[in-house]
C-alpha cells in the first residue's frame, strides 16, 4: 500500500517496507588523486557496447556549480539511500575526509563489505537538448547531491562536457523550475512500481547507459529496467 504526504515541503511516498539501513564502520579507505580519477573515467565503456568510450575525448573537470545549474533526471530519492550517504559522510569525517569535497576518488572497505567499493564525486553531464538548451544533468550521485543540498553544501562534482552526440544521458532532466523540490522522497528501500522514475530518451534506454564498473569497483549499476 502507498500513501503520499507532504513533510516539511517534501512529497513523501510511504511503502510497506520500512527503512532497513544498518550503520557500518569503515575499516580501510584509500585516497586516489584526481589524475587517476579522470584517467579511469576515460576508460569507462557503454553497458551494451564494450568498444564505445563515451568520456574518452570529453572535457572532464572536477568543479562546483550552483544548484540552479544542476538538474536531476531521477524523480525520487530513497530514505534508505539518504541514511547510508549521511552515515558515510560521518564515517569519513572521523578520518578527516570530506565526502562532498573529493578531488579524486576513494576505495572503501567496511565491516559489512565483502569487496571494496569506489566512491567518486557525483557525475554531471552537459547535454544539448532539443530546444537548444545546454543542461547539466546528474548522471550518477543523485542521493549524494540531495544530501549535500539538505546540508547547504556545494559539493565537488565531475563535470563532463563535449560528449559525443550519439551518447547523451539516457534520461531527460526534470524540466520543472525547481527540479530538486519536485523529487519524491520514498520512505522505505523499494521503489513503487507505478512511480515514473525517469523519463527515458529511447525505448532501449540501457543502450545509452555508462558502465562505471568497467573502470571502477562496485559503484553500482542499472536498477531493473528504470
Amino acid at each position: 500500500m502507498l500513501s503520499l504526504k507532504v513533510f516539511f515541503g517534501y512529497r513523501v511516498i510511504q511503502t510497506e517496507n520500512l527503512m532497513s539501513f544498518t550503520p557500518f564502520k569503515i575499516v580501510n579507505v584509500d585516497v586516489h588523486p584526481q589524475e587517476e580519477l579522470l584517467a579511469k573515467l576515460r576508460q569507462v565503456v557503454m553497458l551494451k557496447d564494450r568498444t564505445a568510450y563515451p568520456y574518452k575525448t570529453a572535457t572532464l573537470a572536477v568543479t562546483t556549480l550552483p544548484w540552479s545549474e544542476i538538474r536531476p533526471a531521477q524523480r525520487y530519492v530513497l530514505a534508505d539511500g539518504l541514511a547510508k550517504i549521511h552515515h558515510l559522510e560521518w564515517e569519513l569525517a572521523e578520518r578527516g575526509i570530506d565526502l562532498f569535497n573529493l578531488e579524486g576518488y576513494l576505495t572503501i572497505l567496511t565491516d559489512q563489505s565483502v569487496f571494496p567499493v569506489d566512491v567518486l564525486p557525483p557525475i554531471v553531464e552537459t547535454i544539448n537538448e532539443a530546444d537548444g538548451s545546454l543542461i547539466n544533468v546528474v548522471n550518477d550521485g543523485a542521493h549524494r547531491l540531495y544530501v549535500a543540498r539538505l546540508e547547504w553544501r556545494r559539493p565537488k562534482i565531475v563535470l563532463v562536457r563535449d560528449l559525443p552526440a550519439q551518447y547523451p544521458y539516457y534520461a531527460y532532466p526534470i524540466p520543472d523550475e525547481r527540479p530538486w523540490e519536485s523529487m519524491v522522497l520514498v520512505e522505505g528501500e523499494t521503489i513503487p512500481t507505478n512511480l515514473v522514475k525517469k523519463w527515458h530518451r529511447i525505448e532501449d534506454n540501457k543502450r545509452l547507459y555508462r558502465d562505471f564498473n568497467s573502470a571502477f569497483q562496485n559503484v553500482g549499476g542499472p536498477r531493473g529496467q528504470g
